[in-house]
């Protein structure tokens, strides 16, 4: 297992091409928030009179895009899966007295390995940004809270993309897919939007997609202060508004999710779309 995941590490990272459009999202979601979203969201926020908006909105906005590329990259790392289908080597691999967990936990080791190394990168230049723009590092212990929701939104980011990618054996159907994925990921997580803003069935749909988790517990940790500073002198109930019209939390009726339940349903999430995937992989691979 870990040779191959090896093999597919070295593969993934010599392919600059893949490693640049794996982050494509990230990119195009920076360019619009640079050059339009950042002004709206600013704008309105000062109108409602709250301090340290930039801060507040840079800090929103980073965390969302730290969840993004949990996907986007390991979306990525699996062209090597698809690659390998499309020169039949696959059918080679498991043809071999190899054992199909062994390859199948190589895909998705290395996709996992991608997936928080390029997160995490993601995680350091939007803290570099932060700073830069005036705002405040996150101290040690912040840190190592968003390093663990990183750890488990790439599980089930890798397992939900492992499961897609199983259906496919074709380089055509794999990059319609990605440009699909990346178009509309923004959406569907939250990002380009306070939630509030949106109709009831777009917030349900975003509720329900796990990556909004994800986004949630990165807001949670990584707002903390800035939310402090801006709404020091406002009341609890304006702090909690706020916190649900920007999807920092999120509600299901009057039932507000806690972070346990957020990082529960993405390791269920990551676990189910893990086992759909190995099934439906071993139930082709048997035609082999």
């Amino acid at each position: 297992m870990i040779n191959i995941a090896k093999r597919n590490l070295k593969i993934y990272f010599r392919q600059k091409s893949t490693v640049f459009f794996s982050l494509m999202s990230v990119f195009i979601i920076i360019l619009l928030y640079v050059l339009f979203l950042g002004k709206n969201l600013t704008s309105s926020l000062d109108a409602n009179g709250i301090n340290g908006v930039e801060n507040l909105v840079n800090s929103w906005v980073m965390a969302g895009i730290i969840s993004v590329a949990s996907i986007t990259t390991t979306m990525g790392a699996f062209n090597v899966m698809v690659e390998d289908r499309v020169k039949n080597l696959s059918k080679d691999f498991f043809s071999s007295p190899i054992k199909k967990v062994t390859i199948v936990g190589g895909y998705v080791l290395s996709s996992y390995i991608v997936g928080f190394i390029m997160s995490v990168i993601t995680f350091i230049a939007a803290e570099v940004y932060i700073s830069i723009s005036g705002g405040e590092i996150l101290s040690f212990t912040s840190v190592l809270k968003v390093l663990g929701i990183i750890l488990i939104s790439v599980f089930m980011s890798s397992s939900l993309v492992f499961f897609i990618v199983s259906f496919f054996y074709s380089q055509g159907a794999f990059s319609t897919a990605s440009t699909i994925i990346g178009t509309l990921i923004g959406f569907v997580t939250g990002i380009y939007f306070p939630i509030s803003v949106l109709s009831n069935s777009m917030q349900w749909l975003i509720k329900l997609f796990p990556l909004s988790h994800s986004a949630a517990l990165l807001r949670q940790v990584m707002m903390t202060e800035p939310i402090r500073i801006s709404f020091e002198n406002a009341g609890i109930l304006r702090v909690n508004e706020f916190k649900e019209s920007m999807g920092i939390i999120l509600k299901f009726g009057d039932y507000t999710l806690t972070p346990a339940m957020h990082i529960l349903i993405l390791l269920v999430v990551g676990i189910i779309f893990f086992i759909l995937a190995v099934l439906n992989i071993s139930r082709k691979s048997k035609r082999v």
